[in-house]
């Protein structure tokens, strides 16, 4: 763990949870598992506040616990957990381009909350609606329950992992932590609800007078009320499938870049086909006949058979090789290979930076290095058919910033340079994980430019808020124009300026920590499966 993952782990959790989660989240990244009384001791905070932190990290499945074999409970913050939170609009963006508005605010819900039951999402995504819908018109319970179906059986989300059912006759004491526990044949199963209801609006200001007495009387409703049926069986979103969705993504447009649409649309159903039967860190996907995939088409997609088996056979013999044939039955058995698909794509994320960084001769001089392996400078210069000082400069440069490195390899014991080949490499998981740390310190200053553009301009931002407080209020009883006009010129022209300039670099930050978290992802993958593989 590089110190870059540590500060932006920092900024996530101070951004999203305050100055105490942070404190306690940045503790256990540095240290590593710990027991409660260590970490109230060595972060100085009171056993009551470092409680409650945990219990907001554990809520959101940032932090882990184990019940030691002496007795005691120790926790432990997972870095690449926190990193998740950069992600959190991507996931978001994605369940709504899939599943509309009502996807979109089920996993957003999921995400703010960390952990939910059915029933409690449904009702607050059917209140968020309904506030959106014009006066008269309500979003009504089952389409958001059907949505929510929807999601599980796509596994987009899961059930949480429950505490098993303790007998209340039992003599022996509870244990310190419980040991929690999930079905793999019931992670995905919704439970069989009857929600009956419609989504309510907000009260207005007009309807809070005797607001304490009312409080008084929704919490004796709340008493009252029995528990919902789906108490205690609680839902979280899969990220491992988000991750999942967004690799085969990155797949489907590297093939439509390479090829043409066709051959991408062509993947982009195998990898449908296999989404769910294959787990998120195989190396290959289920093997599928062409006749299997013939049938799992798009509808609307004019491909005869004897098309699709040479768009088949095309992308089987492409040098590329996402694409493998594992056999002949069925039409012929094909299977996509998502190791190499993701060392390719990383490869390409290299290939780009170089070129951006160094120019377009220094990456002719990597691409060599990348399907030669190695080379000496002689040889380089060679192929490269570049004069020997500017490829020298290239390479020493690119050497200098660890895109490159030499291998010396002796011919005597003594190493000496007369009698030393020095060959010059591409160490692809090297060259990834530097590129990867520099990924993570470019996000962490991302983040803290964004906040001292907000601190700059707190103060107007403020005024602003106020104002746009006041003239929602004066629509909502009926103000004249004149009236909302004047509200609106309590601010001046340049403030107006000044705010939408800082909208402007705002929106660019944030646009900016998604392109890099792109890479990060791609770069990410290729190393959790390259490591795997070895």
């Amino acid at each position: 763990m590089t110190q870059a993952e540590i500060k932006l782990c920092s900024l996530l959790l101070q951004e999203h949870f305050g100055e105490i989660v942070e404190k306690i989240g940045t503790h256990l990244i540095k240290t590593g598992s710990q027991p409660l009384r260590v970490i109230a001791n060595d972060t100085g905070m009171s056993l009551d506040q470092v409680k409650k932190a945990l219990c907001v990290l554990i809520q959101h499945n940032l932090v882990t616990y184990q019940l030691q074999k002496r007795g005691f409970v120790e926790y432990e913050a997972p870095c690449s957990r926190v990193l998740r939170i950069l992600r959190y609009p991507r996931y978001i963006y994605t369940a709504k381009t899939l599943y509309s508005d009502m996807g979109e605010l089920i996993v957003e819900e999921l995400l703010l909350n960390g952990k939910m039951t059915m029933s409690a999402a449904v009702q607050k995504v059917a209140n968020r609606l309904t506030e959106t819908m014009e006066d008269g018109k309500t979003m009504d319970y089952g389409e958001v329950s059907n949505t929510f179906v929807r999601l599980a059986d796509t596994h987009f989300i899961q059930r949480c992992p429950m505490a098993p059912e303790t007998t209340e006759t039992s003599d022996a004491p509870p244990p310190p932590a419980p040991t929690l526990a999930v079905n793999e044949k019931d992670m995905y199963v919704v439970p069989n609800l009857n929600l009956i209801g419609k989504g309510k609006r907000r009260r207005s200001f007009d309807d809070e007078d005797n607001g304490e007495h009312k409080a008084k009387r929704q919490k004796q409703d709340a008493d009252s009320e029995e528990p919902p049926p789906d108490d205690g069986i609680y839902w979280q979103a899969n990220i491992d499938r988000f991750h999942q969705h967004f690799r085969d993504q990155a797949i489907v447009s590297a093939v439509a870049n390479r090829m043409d649409q066709t051959s991408s649309e062509i993947v982009r159903t195998m990898l449908r086909m296999s989404e769910i039967t294959t787990s998120s860190n195989a190396p290959y996907t289920q093997p599928l006949s062409s006749n299997e995939i013939f049938r799992s088409l798009p509808a609307g997609y004019n491909i005869v058979k004897q098309i699709l088996d040479q768009y088949l056979t095309l992308l089987a013999d492409d040098p590329l090789e996402f694409v493998g044939k594992s056999g002949d039955s069925g039409g012929g058995m094909y299977v996509i290979n998502l190791h190499k698909a993701l060392a390719t794509l990383a490869t390409a994320t290299l290939e780009s930076i170089v070129q951006e960084r160094f120019g377009s001769r220094c990456a002719r001089i990597f691409r060599l290095l990348l399907r030669k392996k190695h080379l000496e400078q002689k040889q380089v210069e060679d192929f490269a058919m570049i004069p020997a000082k500017e490829a020298k400069d290239m390479l020493y440069k690119m050497l200098s910033e660890n895109f490159v490195s030499l291998q010396e390899i002796p011919k005597t014991p003594d190493h000496a340079p007369s009698r030393t080949f020095y060959l010059y490499t591409v160490n692809t998981l090297s060259s990834a994980r530097m590129l990867l740390h520099r990924c993570y310190k470019s996000v962490a200053n991302l983040i803290e430019r964004r906040q001292y553009e907000t601190k700059e301009n707190k103060r107007l931002l403020e005024k602003s808020q106020r104002v746009e407080a006041i003239l929602a209020s004066m629509q909502a009883t009926g103000a004249e124009e004149v009236q909302l006009q004047e509200i609106e010129e309590m601010i001046t022209a340049p403030e107006r300026q000044q705010l939408e300039n800082l909208k402007r670099n705002v929106n660019k930050i944030d646009a900016s920590e998604n392109q890099v978290d792109e890479t990060i992802f791609v770069l990410q993958s290729y190393i959790e499966s390259t490591v795997r593989k070895l």
